[in-house]
């Protein structure tokens, strides 16, 4: 029963799994009655064929029979033992045939018995009463019709032979009638009827069975996988301290463990002293505390898997960095709220005030120390609004439109589009595309443009050396697994290792006029069109920005996947 849930990484145990579990998609096998069904026809004929040896070959019967008699007698029964030796042999080969097979075998029994009847007249009650096993057993596995056609073809033989007999065809006629007969037919026809009622209750409840298996199986599945994904760290641990389960989560918050390592003790004292404080106390420390070196701190709780029973024991591993993390989102998007808020009220104003400065500008009156005042208010102005909308722009972010692109075309556009639009001096801004094929991408071409704009904004004003010019190259390539990448990198001074952690965050910046907002929004636009954005620092000196997108082809199967 113990098994370890744990990520699929080197060093990681894997999942064990109970092989006697359906698997989702596996093919449908034949059913096991059918083979058992079978199994037992055939061996069921080979004692029917040492019964007919055994009554054929009795002394008392040999010393009532004629040599003639005695060859007939041969004649049936040997060949039909032989028949029910290879019938036997080949069970497994015909379980795919089940029908034609059965089928085929009771034409066999029918002829035998009815041949045996008249070798082994004396014993004819016994011998019909077996063949009812044979039609009984065939009305298992074959439909009602072609069962009820067996039982009147074996009736029709023993009305055949009992007329035969009457009419003077062989000797002890008046042994055998036509009401004996009769009757077995009936009792063929009964037994057929009921065996066939009873094969279709048996499949469906074989079927419903098998189904709530199945169901069963996936959904311990589906519980397994919801379980291993489980953000909460989950173990369960029995009374000598040893762990049965364990979760990803819980893995990696006790310091990737190996899967021979099940004792909570040595694995994490700790949180073996909690569990034991708990348990004979009944109180819960619910004081943050660190399991390994390396991993956040975790809040444990603790439940048993019974009332009353403390044999097992859940153990529930809290990670505090998740729900820090949940407050700065919802913190953050309620100060994105109020900020967009703000940012709208401040605009009129703002306008006016620019608009005022503009008039004052124009004055002839004025002197060069209020120009230069003016010149500041307007500057202070453009920066304000420039704030205000990457604001607005945080808040109402329009939804993706994503497009088939050609990324090295559109690459040379933009950059074009970008050198018409902005004076770069002496700074080279230029594209190179890497492979002669062209790189196929699936983006919104106004949300890449966006993106890419901060990109290449920011490495010409940062991206230089002291005293030179910028040089900024937008290079367009495929990965190793065929994805498009775009990178803008640039030969500067490169980024801080420890300012390259928080780049991304919003408000962040080192600039004295920055909004840190650029690079935020960059990354949100890149998510939005499931593209990855990151900063990757280049050997020798430089920064390398690296956009990841999703190709075109992928993109086009997943938009037929969800039909759009």
């Amino acid at each position: 029963m113990e098994h370890i849930l744990c990520p699929d990484r080197p060093g990681a145990p894997n999942v064990v799994s109970n092989p006697a579990l359906p698997q989702l998609n596996a093919p449908r096998p034949i059913p096991a009655a059918i083979r058992h069904e079978m199994l037992f026809f055939n061996g069921f004929r080979l004692m029917q064929a040492l019964v007919y040896i055994g009554l054929a070959f009795a002394p008392a019967q040999i010393h009532g029979l004629s040599l003639e008699s005695l060859r007939f007698a041969l004649v049936v029964t040997l060949p039909y033992l032989l028949f029910a030796v290879a019938a036997l042999a080949l069970t497994r080969r015909c379980v795919p045939y089940a029908k034609a097979a059965v089928s085929i075998w009771l034409v066999v029994d029918i002829i035998a018995a009815v041949l045996a009847l008249s070798a082994i007249d004396y014993s004819r009650i016994g011998i019909a009463m077996m063949l009812a096993v044979n039609l009984g057993v065939g009305a298992l596995i074959l439909s009602l019709r072609v069962s009820s056609f067996f039982a009147a073809l074996a009736t029709l033989g023993l009305l055949g032979r009992a007329l035969f007999i009457q009419h003077g065809g062989g000797g002890g006629g008046g042994e055998s009638s036509l009401l004996e007969s009769a009757l077995f037919g009936v009792a063929y026809f009964a037994i057929t009827t009921l065996c066939h009622v009873l094969s279709r209750q048996l499949r469906a409840s074989e079927a419903l069975a098998e189904q709530r298996s199945t169901d069963l199986a996936n959904l311990s599945q589906v519980n397994e996988l919801i379980i291993r994904r489980m953000k909460t760290g989950v173990l369960l641990v029995d009374d000598a301290n040893r762990i049965h389960q364990i979760n990803e989560s819980a893995w990696m918050l006790l310091g990737n463990p190996s899967a021979e390592q099940r004792d909570l003790g040595r694995l994490a004292p700790e949180l073996s002293r909690r569990l034991y404080h708990w348990m004979t106390s009944g109180k819960l420390d619910e004081t943050a505390t660190q399991l390994a070196d390396g991993v956040p701190e975790v809040v444990p709780r603790f439940s048993r898997l019974a009332p009353n029973d403390d044999s097992l024991v859940l153990i529930f591993l809290d990670d505090t960095s998740l729900v820090s993390r949940r407050a700065e989102e919802l913190t953050l998007s309620s100060l994105g709220r109020l900020s967009a808020s703000i940012a709208h009220e401040i605009r009129n104003p703002l306008a006016a005030i620019r608009y005022s400065a503009q008039l004052l500008a124009e004055s002839e009156s004025m002197d060069s120390a209020d120009q230069r005042m003016v010149e500041i208010i307007n500057n202070h102005c453009v920066r304000l609004n420039e704030i205000i909308e990457n604001i607005l722009q945080l808040s109402r972010r329009e939804r993706s439109r994503p497009e088939t692109l050609d990324l090295g075309r559109w690459a040379q556009s933009f950059v074009d589009e970008y050198k018409q639009g902005n004076d770069i001096g002496n700074d080279t801004l230029r594209v190179v595309v890497g492979g002669p094929t062209a790189v196929a991408a699936l983006a919104d071409p106004q949300q890449l443009q966006q993106v890419a704009w901060n990109l290449v904004q920011n490495a010409l004003r940062y991206g230089r050396m002291p005293g030179e010019p910028a040089r900024v190259i937008v290079i367009v390539r495929t990965g190793e697994h065929g994805e498009p990448i775009l990178e803008v990198t640039d030969r500067g001074p490169g980024i801080a290792p420890k300012v390259a952690t928080q780049i991304f965050e919003p408000f962040y910046t080192t600039h004295e006029y920055g909004t840190g907002l650029g690079l935020y929004l960059a990354r949100q636009m890149a998510e939005a069109n499931q593209a990855s954005l990151e900063y990757v620092r280049v050997a020798g000196g430089g920064s390398c920005f690296r956009l990841v997108l999703t190709p075109a082809q992928m993109g086009r199967m997943a938009g037929e996947a969800t039909g759009t």
